[in-house]
């Protein structure tokens, strides 16, 4: 491969939005980065991402009461949650994290993580780059994120009228 074309190609990210780290740019303000899905298809996680060669970094938000549906993805992962407390499973085994907390995903692990409802959460997502930040839902459908109940779209639609009806 010619250096031209590898240059080209360490230029690229593998999660679409994100941010390419190297070449003279090492340090980002994470909470003000451009907001790119986390997991499309099936989770509400929204952040600012950085790549670099071997590596990304997110700075991941969960609304309360949403999160994910069961999904695994080739990458290795930890994540630290910052604010909020997330609740869900990995590998069959219950999580519960609050703030401060590392949860350990390994690759390939089915996992869920949901905010709970008493605020939203955010965490810092680590991961190989054996793929971008975003997985596959274990059923196999991207048919959308998990949401508790009164905490989907519809939800919300319905408090934005009774706000606009007062």
């Amino acid at each position: 491969m010619s250096a031209a074309k590898k240059r080209a190609r360490s230029a690229r990210t593998k999660t679409a939005g994100a941010v390419k780290g190297g070449r003279g740019k090492y340090q980002f303000p994470l909470a003000k980065l451009k907001k790119v899905p986390a997991g499309t298809g099936y989770s509400t996680s929204h952040g600012g991402v950085v790549e670099g060669e071997r590596m990304l970094v997110g700075y991941i938000h969960k609304p309360r009461g949403t999160g994910s549906r069961m999904h695994t993805h080739k990458n290795e992962q930890f994540n630290y949650v910052v604010q909020g407390t997330l609740r869900g499973s990995v590998n069959g085994k219950r999580v519960v994290a609050p703030a401060g907390t590392l949860i350990y995903i390994p690759a390939d692990a089915p996992h869920n993580l949901v905010s709970t409802r008493g605020e939203d959460v955010i965490f810092i997502a680590i991961k190989d780059l054996s793929q971008g930040i975003i997985g596959m839902a274990v059923d196999g459908t991207m048919a959308g994120p998990h949401f508790d109940p009164g905490y989907g779209p519809k939800a919300k639609a319905r408090r934005k009228a009774r706000v606009a009806r007062r």
